[in-house]
């Protein structure tokens, strides 16, 4: 049986096992505290200060991660960081998982390179005239970490094999892990305010009145596996590009923390990608048996509402890029805090002032576009490259379903389609691109998102399978499984 693949944070494409590593690498010091490859043993008052942050965060781990108890789990845990970076396979308790502090390796002749500061060496210190700006940047990214496993800690109750529920607790330890990593961020370089902010890191709470999350997609109930298997591959996906964007900060410690956590997230969307896929391949087989698209009664979810489930994901992620235009983005690019994706790869001066693009906007009822500055559009230049990036894996789905001889097809939706954020915001958009009316809307709209019906419906598939190489019978066996070990492995002991 070989190795599981996972998809590469920089192109998408499929990658196997991890390569001998063969450059530069710093080990993860295991024997401390907290693991970390910071020496963080040589600032006391630093090792002090996270030391007695960690207590908050295990009893938080405890009492909203994962809700399932087990015996252990065969999860990764990164023991190096290097140009081609690997991990340690092995069972762990959950309760016994080594959160720690890793950062890639630092590139002593790094500069700026991007803004008006391009070509400045990489600041190893916070710039005191960007130090609220960075804070809120570290603050919004690390809010979004502990929410996600909040949103999903009740999944492991009926997971639809322990393949898949091992897949679950891999990524949940991950977002505890890249917690760590914004909260190290926040205590090293920021002070007393910094310290709060951690604080307040775990006292919201996801779908919380008082105290939600900080962006409204992390509010969102993760309902069921298919839920959770578009939240991997849409809104992991937008955590991708994000990360993108501050690995190419001038603040060299937080563009070095997000190059590792970028290495890990490509497992994330790897779960989603394949876990759609898994979901569509059984439904086109009990299609094809059966000669109907209404397949619940033979115990699989309908394409329709596989694609319902599509649209709802894909436009409360694209909520999360913010407003097409944004002076606030437009400072972070010129003052070097934030760039684009690939940023070094692009062919121009990687200042923009002379640049300009085409935003879309609804005016007078029609669709329309109007030029903008460049600098002031880069969230929709962001957009734009992880829309692109979202097709490929329609592809990939689009694929079982020819495979099975049927001709119907998933797709994305229109960019303005359910936003909340941004131009479309307060106008209806189908997922074909047609404004409508309030009352289209109302009444159209079960057609287009998952209704509480779906939901309920979805809900009664998700039986637990909890015997080793027993799956569910609405999502499809992976083809290999993990770390060269049989699919039927017990990856998950209770």
């Amino acid at each position: 049986m070989t190795a599981s693949t996972e998809s590469s944070p920089q192109n998408g494409t499929v990658t196997g096992e991890a390569p001998t590593p063969t450059g530069p690498l710093s080990t993860i010091d295991y024997s401390e505290r907290i693991p970390n490859n910071v020496d963080l043993a040589s600032d006391r008052k630093l090792q002090r200060a996270l030391e007695s942050w960690q207590p908050k965060f295990l009893d938080w781990w405890k009492n909203l991660g994962p809700s399932i108890p087990t015996h252990d789990v065969y999860l990764r845990t990164a023991i190096a960081v290097g140009r081609d970076g690997w991990a340690h396979f092995d069972r762990v308790p959950m309760e016994q998982y080594r959160w720690g502090i890793f950062l890639a390796e630092r590139n002593p002749d790094r500069t700026v390179a991007f803004g008006d500061r391009k070509g400045e060496p990489a600041w190893q210190e916070v710039p005191g005239e960007h130090r609220s700006d960075l804070r809120r940047l570290i603050v919004v990214q690390g809010d979004t970490e502990p929410a996600s496993v909040e949103q999903q800690r009740h999944l492991g109750m009926t997971a639809p094999s322990l393949y898949d529920m091992r897949n679950l607790f891999q990524v949940n330890v991950e977002e505890g892990r890249h917690l760590w990593a914004m909260v190290y961020l926040l205590h090293a370089y920021f002070g007393k305010d910094g310290r709060e902010e951690a604080e307040q890191l775990l006292k919201r709470n996801s779908g919380d009145y008082d105290s939600p999350r900080i962006l409204g997609a992390f509010n969102e109930e993760t309902t069921d596996w298919l839920s959770f298997f578009m939240f991997t591959y849409f809104t992991d996906r937008d955590g991708k590009y994000q990360l993108g964007t501050l690995k190419e900060s001038g603040f060299d410690p937080l563009a070095r923390t997000c190059e590792f956590m970028l290495k890990e997230e490509a497992h994330h969307m790897f779960v989603g990608t394949t876990g759609v896929q898994r979901t569509v391949q059984r439904t086109a087989e009990l299609m094809k048996q059966h000669g109907t698209d209404d397949i619940w009664a033979y115990g699989g979810i309908p394409l329709s509402v596989i694609q319902k489930y599509l649209n709802f994901q894909y436009s409360v992620s694209m909520d999360l890029f913010g407003s097409e235009t944004s002076s606030n983005v437009a400072g972070y690019y010129t003052a070097g805090l934030k760039g684009r994706w690939m940023e070094t790869r692009r062919k121009d001066d990687h200042q923009l002032h002379d640049l300009t693009m085409d935003v879309p906007l609804i005016e007078d009822g029609r669709m329309s576009t109007r030029t903008v500055p460049m600098l002031t559009a880069l969230n929709l230049d962001l957009r734009n490259e992880y829309a692109a990036d979202c097709e490929n894996g329609v592809k990939r789905w689009n694929q079982e379903l020819e495979d099975a001889g049927l001709e119907q097809r998933l797709f994305l939706p229109h960019q303005g389609f359910n936003r909340k954020v941004g131009a479309f915001a307060g106008h209806h958009v189908t997922p074909d691109g047609q404004i409508v009316d309030d009352a289209t809307w109302r009444q159209r709209a079960g057609e287009w998102l998952p209704t509480a019906d779906d939901r309920a419906r979805v809900a009664e598939l998700m039986v637990p399978h909890y015997e080793p190489g027993h799956f569910a019978g609405w999502i499809a066996p992976p083809s290999v499984g993990i770390n060269s070990l049989p699919v039927e492995y017990d990856y998950v002991r209770f």
